[in-house]
């Protein structure tokens, strides 16, 4: 998503940072309050960064794996032993129910930090400012490959339907008309994505991709002032945990 706020402005690489020590956290932080603290801190990372709304529909999308955390885990966690709630001839038991909490601080906490980087970095900023780094750039294309393979392909299937809406193709009704409008649409659909990734290729080609020089790069790098600082209390933070986590135990 575009945007100017701090997070947007910070270097893909910082990001990135943040992201690994948000996931590192995430299996590292014992118990139930410092996996909600840290859900806590990367929701106000995405509410700064203006992009909350836009992750509130991811967060939406997995609630029914999160409260399937709570109904299995709290029927059939081989720890039960003290009974919380029953509803008729259902029992959920205590230790379940805070396993499937802890499960799902963890899932949310996996999703917050991935969309920190997700939803304020674009692709191709992230890949070449990992090529600046000594990524091989045979590595960076397959990354970006990966990163713009879904967006590509609706977009190129969103123009093939119209395209074929206006030929008289009918590609919306029961469910008979839409498997009769398959093979039509994904011929084509598969079709220009063979004859894209050979146009790509020799594109790549005749602009030396395959050559051993050392690369150049057409922007400089801005890493604002604050990154630095970013990245040292990303890597406290997650000293921190390590430390706690190994008092504990």
């Amino acid at each position: 998503m575009p945007g100017d706020s701090w997070v947007h402005r910070l270097d893909p690489v910082s990001k990135l940072l943040l992201a690994a020590v948000g996931l590192a956290l995430t299996f590292v932080l014992p118990g139930h309050l410092a996996p909600a603290l840290l859900l806590a801190a990367a929701l106000a990372i995405l509410a700064t960064a203006r992009v909350l709304r836009r992750s509130g529909a991811v967060f939406a999308g997995v609630l029914l794996i999160a409260v399937t955390f709570f109904i299995v885990q709290g029927l059939v966690y081989a720890g039960n032993a003290t009974p919380a709630l029953t509803l008729g001839p259902v029992t959920f038991y205590r230790e379940g129910l805070l396993l499937g909490l802890r499960l799902t601080l963890r899932l949310y906490n996996i999703l917050a930090s991935s969309l920190i980087l997700i939803l304020t970095t674009r692709p191709s900023d992230l890949v070449e400012s990992l090529m600046r780094r000594g990524l091989p750039s045979r590595f960076g294309y397959v990354i970006i490959a990966v990163l713009q393979v879904i967006p590509v392909m609706v977009e190129a299937a969103g123009r093939i339907t119209d395209a074929q809406r206006s030929r008289g193709m009918e590609t919306e009704g029961s469910l008979w008309v839409r498997l009769r409008a398959f093979i039509p649409l994904m011929g084509p659909l598969v079709t220009s994505s063979l004859i894209a990734t050979e146009e790509r290729a020799l594109a790549l080609e005749v602009r030396g991709f395959a050559s051993n020089r050392k690369l150049t790069f057409l922007r400089d790098e801005i890493i604002p002032g604050y990154a630095w600082p970013v990245r040292i209390a990303a890597l406290a933070a997650l000293a921190l945990g390590i430390a706690g986590r190994v008092m504990l135990s």
